[in-house]
């Protein structure tokens, strides 16, 4: 009885700490970019960052990362959201949160395609028109901390 209460309580305890939505509570550096803006990013080998993107997806948002950097200089670990409200049409920010690698540069791109659908495609002029991406030059520099 008392095996089966603290295994309770554990994954009490456990899901208590996975609240809040996000698979990551440290997003790092973070830096911001919008569409049709390049940005560059300097992090060091080890450092964990984000490239973060203004993200509504109530009125048609939706932002992928167009390819995976060279995992050489940076790694991918997840794409996490946040919303600024609970009322309907409340933006918000999308964060793809990286690991810096070994020194170099790499480019990253995310796309966001306008009320695309599922097959990612714009299907009006409208949705071309509202489509593009934010650019990010990430260069990874000096020795690891």
């Amino acid at each position: 009885m008392i095996r089966r209460t603290a295994a309770t309580a554990l994954l009490a305890l456990l899901v208590a700490g996975c609240g809040g939505g996000s698979a990551v509570s440290d997003y790092g550096k973070v830096v911001k970019g919008a569409k049709g803006a390049t940005v560059p990013v300097e992090v060091r080998p080890g450092q964990r960052f984000s490239l973060a993107v203004p993200d509504n997806p109530s009125v048609g948002d939706s932002w992928d990362l167009v390819e995976v950097p060279d995992a050489k200089v940076a790694s991918f670990i997840s794409e996490e959201s946040e919303r600024e409200g609970d009322a309907p049409g409340s933006g918000g920010t999308a964060y793809f949160v990286f690991n810096g690698k070994r020194p170099g540069t790499t480019e990253i791109r995310l796309r966001n395609c306008w009320r695309c659908g599922r097959d990612k495609t714009p299907s009006t002029e409208e949705s071309r028109q509202q489509s593009g991406e934010a650019i990010f030059t990430v260069t990874v520099a000096g020795p690891a901390r």
